[in-house]
């Protein structure tokens, strides 16, 4: 089994906090948002994983740090890492393609900016899955059209009228990825471009017409990390699962405390000192971190930063930032001084 990463986009939305690290290494829970994400696909597929292959952008911002990140990555989950570069933003389509060489046998198809929770539970006579989740405003997603055995016919982007209630989450199985490749390959080879880009929906298109059986999987938490607001609304999610899964540590032995309370869930990592603060519920620190002063709830604060006399919720606060103030549902990114 494969897992193919698509993670070349420079995170926008989600700046400041993307101006100096790639958005699927923004942490939740202190962990990279890519590193959970596989991670968790790994674990629910229940089969050996032989090889990673992750479709970077530009070495000047996804460079050697970034790379030996995803070696490392890869590693520990027993496969070996290939590195692909999508030198121009043209779309999913196009991504998938940048890592061609790899797109033979079963693989798992997952873009790097949101999380899960889900039991696969792959579905081995079918020629591919799609996972789905049930929203409640799918004139707003891409959704998926069923027939009356359940499976795939059409994919529906933004559909004005109802068709399903079923959104697309960009996690896909292909019992043979190399039948995309084949069509993805058609796409590009006719130009075939919607939106302005190469779409991985218009491979898929072509496999359902040529025959190929498409179900859905559903995943039972689909948590986004496109902005500020909902990465703090998934970091709160998160910590949420991982108290009840008992299965992390989230308070390192290495906190320092003084006259400071912790209301869990939190995570706090190595190294942090904590004097006169009140921290938490759903409130993630990174290592380094000094707390002084402060009452900090629903909020995530990445590594070596200090925050002084400050009454914080809804914030998200990057590396490296010394902030003292009055704000509260504050955004900062790296390397900022606020005081």
């Amino acid at each position: 089994m494969k897992i193919i990463v698509p993670m070349a986009g420079r995170g926008s939305r989600l700046r400041p906090h993307t101006l100096t690290v790639p958005k699927p290494l923004i942490p939740v829970v202190g962990k990279p948002i890519v590193h959970r994400l596989v991670s968790d696909i790994a674990k629910v597929l229940g089969e050996p994983i032989d090889e990673i292959a992750f479709i970077l952008g530009d070495p000047a911002f996804f460079g050697d740090d970034v790379v030996e990140h995803l070696k490392e990555l890869a590693t520990s989950l027993g496969a070996k890492a290939t590195i692909y570069r999508q030198d121009e933003p043209l779309g999913t389509g196009h991504a998938i393609m940048c890592a061609k060489e790899s797109l033979s046998g079963p693989a798992v198809i997952a873009y790097a900016d949101t999380l899960i929770r889900a039991d696969f539970n792959l579905d081995k006579e079918a020629d591919a899955v799609i996972w789905v989740k049930q929203v409640a405003q799918p004139e707003a997603y891409g959704v998926v059209q069923l027939n009356d055995k359940k499976q795939i016919v059409e994919l529906v982007e933004k559909p004005e009228t109802f068709v399903s209630d079923l959104a697309v989450i960009g996690i896909y199985y292909f019992k043979d990825v190399a039948v995309l490749k084949n069509e993805l390959q058609y796409v590009l080879d006719h130009n075939i471009i919607n939106g302005g880009e190469y779409q991985i929906n218009d491979g898929i298109k072509r496999m359902m017409n040529d025959g190929k059986v498409f179900v859905t999987g559903q995943v039972s938490e689909w948590m986004d990390c496109g902005n500020k607001n909902v990465t703090v609304e998934t970091n709160t999610r998160m910590l949420g699962f991982l108290e009840a899964d008992k299965e992390e540590t989230l308070v390192s032995s290495s906190v320092q405390q003084e006259e400071s309370t912790i209301i869990p869930p939190c995570y706090i990592g190595e190294n942090v000192v904590l004097k006169n603060a009140i921290v938490g519920p759903n409130v993630s620190i990174g290592e380094g971190c000094v707390l002084e002063n402060t009452t900090i709830k629903n909020s995530l604060v990445q590594t070596k930063s200090t925050i002084k006399n400050a009454n914080l919720d809804n914030a998200m606060i990057g590396n490296h930032v010394h902030y003292n103030g009055e704000y509260t549902a504050i955004s900062i990114g790296d390397y900022s001084i606020l005081e």
